[in-house]
């Protein structure tokens, strides 16, 4: 057997594989030997028929497709393994034949490999930096969030409904006289101020007592989602029966025990370290970002097809496993906005071409900046991750998967590349620029949030930046 490589369009190396008479006749008799007992013919047992009597009866080439994938499966992966250092496959190849006769037999493999990327300047680039800060008022609302995760529900008695409380109601809906479609509902819970209902619904609730029925009148807005009611009035006849109010727990020595600290300032002490390491991360990864994304505007490269797809599943998977986790079924979902897999997966093309051409350039300035990770750094990571999960770090190592440690070696590369564009560009404090916008434009109000109408049923969750 012989090869040749030679590079082609868009990424790719075309690999000629070249087999000799003898070794195509070998793999012809290999193939008659795996298959021979699929096969019968009259005065033969089954299995025992001769070869070149079945290439009699069923054509010469009856063993073909088989001895060519055999010879195939044994050699390309050897060649790819030779050709490490030349080029980088990143996806199946494109399989054809060349030439096929007893003389003479030619496989040739199209490979999508990873290609070069050129890069104009990574240095010298005036590039904004995120930072973010932790204060007081941040520290208390997380507390305070924290204190409504572990309140406790209780019913309400002699007092009229009042905001923030949720109340089980019945409701039925009426627009221009005519009951409508997802205008009622029985025994539904509303938290009152929550913006759950269009405007003035829940207003309107505060203030009723258990017991008592009332007709709220409400205008569906401009934009609603149903054509049929955009803008019109709507009366809707309300019955409480319930009244649950939230009781937080306070903010003493006891919660602050309950949440593994010792006093109060110590719990909050603990808050703010959280908040800060939090932040730190934050404004690190929106400065990479806005870094590689800098860059990228100056940079070019033949990206194949296969790495962009390779991408758009890891994508899609994500958004999967999103609509799991919030207890959608994928498919259902894919239904509801009218779409097949293939078709939604390609939302994902632009951000996945763009996620693979940072990628190549992190590579590739990593490879031209010789940046290394040394033993003792991956040691010191790995005795941080051991301490993390409480384990001695010589016992953690020997539980670790070898990807672990590449993870892990990859990602003190990375890191020190960052530090050094950070190091050699023009970083600019989004502080600064946040001040300066301050001070040229007027602040803006903040657009207001579309309202859902009173609904017995709820329709799959639609695609919005939480859950795509």
């Amino acid at each position: 057997m012989k090869y040749k490589v030679t590079p082609e369009e868009k990424s790719t190396v075309k690999i000629v594989i070249t087999f000799t008479p003898d070794e195509w006749a070998a793999a012809n008799d290999k193939a008659y030997l795996a298959n021979r007992k699929k096969f019968a013919v009259n005065g033969f047992r089954k299995g025992k028929v001769p070869k070149h009597v079945l290439e009699l009866y069923y054509g010469k080439g009856l063993f073909y497709e088989d001895a060519l994938n055999d010879l195939f499966a044994e050699h390309y992966p050897a060649i790819l393994e030779k050709e490490k250092e030349a080029f980088t496959p990143v996806g199946d190849p494109a399989l054809s034949v060349g030439e096929l006769s007893d003389k003479k037999v030619e496989l040739i493999a199209v490979t999508p490999v990873k290609p070069d990327v050129v890069i104009e300047k990574y240095t010298g680039i005036k590039i904004r930096k995120f930072e973010y800060t932790v204060t007081d008022a941040d520290v208390e609302k997380d507390i305070d969030g924290t204190r409504e995760r572990l309140a406790e529900s209780r019913e309400v008695s002699g007092r009229a409904a009042a905001d923030g409380d949720t109340v089980n109601i019945d409701f039925a809906g009426k627009c221009e006289g005519e009951a409508f479609e997802g205008g009622s509902a029985q025994g539904f819970d509303l938290t009152l101020g929550s913006g759950q209902f269009i405007p003035g619904f829940e207003e309107q609730v505060v203030g009723m007592n258990v017991g008592e029925t009332k007709d709220v009148s409400v205008t569906f807005p401009e934009d609603y989602q149903a054509e049929a009611l955009k803008g019109k009035p709507a009366v809707f006849t309300v019955t409480l029966h319930k009244i649950t109010e939230k009781v937080l727990p306070a903010l003493d020595e006891e919660f602050a025990k309950k949440m593994g600290s010792d006093s109060v300032d110590a719990y909050k002490a603990k808050v703010r370290e959280r908040l800060e390491k939090s932040a730190a991360s934050r404004s690190r990864n929106e400065t990479e970002n806005a870094i590689i994304t800098e860059i990228a505007k100056g940079a070019k490269a033949d990206i194949p097809d296969a790495m962009v797809e390779k991408q758009e599943d890891y994508s899609m998977q994500r958004m999967e496993y999103s609509l799991m986790y919030q207890g959608i079924k994928p498919d259902d979902y894919l239904k509801y906005v009218g779409q097949t897999r293939e078709e939604y997966k390609k939302n994902f093309e632009e951000e996945a071409r763009r996620t693979v051409l940072h990628q190549l350039i992190v590579e590739k300035l990593i490879k031209e900046l010789k940046i290394e990770s040394s033993e003792e750094e991956i040691a010191q990571k790995v005795a941080e991750q051991a301490a993390s999960v409480g384990k001695e770090t010589e016992e953690y190592r020997k539980t670790m998967d070898p990807r672990q440690l590449e993870y892990i070696e990859g990602d003190i590369k990375v890191t020190k590349l960052f530090d050094y564009l950070e190091a050699n560009n023009d970083m600019t404090s989004d502080a600064a620029d946040a001040a300066q916008a301050a001070e040229q434009v007027p602040a803006k109000k903040p657009a207001a949030k579309k309202k859902a109408a009173p609904k017995a049923a709820k329709k799959p969750a639609e695609e919005t930046e939480e859950n795509k």
